[in-house]
């Protein structure tokens, strides 16, 4: 048992360790406006650039969780956050979009090994009281380093290069490695070692792969009819019908199977992916559900508002960094008042204010967002939106695990962060689609109104989508553009307001999903037995620390 002192400086270490995670997930969003320019990299690229990183992270949360619990909670975590710092010296030396994709893909592969045994470690290691208080902290970190990404790639970008944004991440990783091993208590299941489901891992990693890659290449492949021919090795896809439906099949037919796979292990004794026996606990059960439906609207808008306010409003990287500053006040802001609110409104009450406070938030971004907007116009909405994430965020986690047995918290605790994850993915890709087919569809229809040809018409709109907005700046340069220029940057503003509007129903839905949740919050004196401790009351416990 490691005394106090220890315990909390290995709480400092976990969390920086999780927010240099969480801050490499928006750090890059100021930064691709300066990657567009240096590297060229088109509209479905810039998706890619942020959906590789967050979809392998999600595919592979739930393996790493396993792995962790069987092999050492602090030992994967450090081997994690060592990838993810290599990899991010590949990133900031890129020299085009695809290796950049390719160093996001291993970040994103160290990442998945950070998340899942952060959380696993605190739920380990505190007990009681003490681990509500760790959950708020580690909770409360994700929600506010969401928003400080931005403002640190903002400053690095602008007095620096966005190369930097990548290069901060290895004096950090070093730090975070060396204090890990210094003061983290190890923590890992005892008794005979599981299996892993690697059946199951294959196939979340197909599901969720064939799904973000049908969101985000349906306008260039086409919905249903083929728009442009798919090509792999030298093979094209040689069927009328888009390979985007085929795509959408794949993720069914790899879901239910999952489902069918995992529920068979588990009724034959056998460890499966998901612990689906955890589901028949009804925090873990909604919670999850909630947690899902909520990171889908919270995260996806952060993808448009940096091109925006870029591209649309003419703000440089720092300066679009401080706008969204507000959104990191209203996160740190809310952490102190769950402190207080604690003591008298219980923790499912709190998500479910968080919520309606990023409802309101970000529908009025929506409402405020024009050609014409300027910074005072939003910041007030994304404070409001930041404190309803900081509330929701921190409060979440402890109502999903706080009945959740510690020998089965990795598999826990990486089903809730696939979960949030998975709604990330599906947030970027819904509404970075979207922003870019609203702008496709705005753009053409204005430029039509103006009678330009349609040759014009369908080089300008490309050019624009493209280039994420980028090729405006080169429209407005020349007179005889400028009303083009005009109408695209009016088709970027419409397309983000869309996504604002989208990412609010998403958020409507996930309040909707809270009302089914209850209970008492984090650290629950209460925990539920797990399957095994219901077989062997004498067992011993399950968690071993060292």
């Amino acid at each position: 048992m490691s005394s106090p002192r220890t315990r909390w400086f290995g709480l400092l270490f976990v969390s920086l360790g999780i927010s240099l995670i969480i801050v490499d997930s928006t750090i890059i969003n100021v930064s691709i406006p300066a990657i567009i320019e240096d590297l060229g990299i088109t509209s479905t690229q810039v998706q890619w650039v942020q959906e590789s990183y967050t979809l392998v992270f999600a595919a592979l949360l739930l393996v790493f969780g396993s792995l962790a619990d069987r092999f050492g909670r602090r030992r994967v975590m450090v081997i994690g956050m060592a990838l993810f710092t290599v990899a991010s010296v590949f990133a900031g030396f890129a020299q085009d979009g695809n290796l950049l994709i390719l160093a996001r893909v291993f970040q994103g592969l160290g990442g998945a090994m950070v998340l899942p045994t952060t959380l696993s470690l605190v739920n380990a290691n505190f007990q009681g009281k003490e681990r509500g208080i760790a959950f708020a902290v580690w909770g409360s970190t994700i929600g506010g380093m969401v928003a400080v990404g931005p403002l640190l790639g903002g400053w690095l970008t602008t007095d620096f290069s966005w190369r930097w944004a990548f290069g901060i991440n290895v004096p950090l990783g070093i730090i975070i490695v060396i204090g890990a091993l210094l003061t983290v208590v190890e923590s890992k299941e005892t008794g005979p070692a599981r299996r892993i489901d690697w059946g199951g891992a294959v196939l979340s990693i197909v599901a969720m792969a064939s799904l973000v890659f049908g969101l985000i290449e349906g306008r260039t492949y086409g919905w249903w009819l083929v728009n442009k021919p798919f090509d792999l090795g030298g093979w094209t896809w040689p069927f009328d019908v888009s390979v985007i439906p085929f795509c959408f099949a794949v993720f069914v037919i790899s879901v239910v199977w999952f489902i069918v796979h995992g529920v068979r292990r588990v009724r034959a004794g056998k460890p499966a992916l998901i612990a689906f026996n955890l589901f028949a606990i009804p925090s873990f059960r909604n919670g999850n559900i909630a947690a899902m439906i909520i990171a889908l609207g919270e995260f996806g808008i952060i993808l448009s508002l940096p091109l925006w306010l870029q591209f649309v409003v003419g703000y440089n990287a720092l300066s679009t960094g401080f706008v969204l500053l507000a959104l990191a006040a209203g996160a740190f802001l809310a952490s102190g008042l769950a402190g207080g609110l604690g003591r008298r409104v219980p923790p499912v009450r709190m998500v479910q204010l968080g919520i309606l406070l990023e409802l309101i938030g970000v529908t009025g971004v929506g409402f405020a967002i024009s050609p014409s907007t300027g910074w005072a116009e939003v910041t007030p909405f994304l404070f409001v939106y930041g404190i309803g994430v900081g509330l929701a965020t921190a409060q979440l986690t402890g109502v999903v695990l706080k009945d959740v047995p510690v020998s089965e918290s990795g598999q826990a605790s990486g089903t809730q962060s696939t979960s949030r994850q998975l709604g990330s993915a599906l947030g970027i890709a819904v509404l970075g689609t979207v922003l870019f087919t609203s702008v496709q569809i705005q753009l053409t229809q204005s430029l039509n109104d103006q009678g330009l040809p349609a040759d014009i018409v369908s080089t300008v709109v490309a050019s624009v989508v493209d280039s994420s907005g980028g090729a405006i700046l080169g429209l407005e340069k020349d007179p005889a553009s400028a009303d083009v220029a005009v109408a695209a940057k009016q088709a970027i503003s419409d397309g983000t307001r869309y996504a604002a509007f989208a990412a609010a129903a998403f958020l409507v839905l996930g309040f909707f999903s809270t009302l089914r949740l209850n209970g008492a919050g984090a650290g629950s004196a209460n925990q539920a037995p797990s399957a095994a401790d219901t077989r062997n009351p004498k067992a011993p416990s399950a968690t071993k620390k060292k």
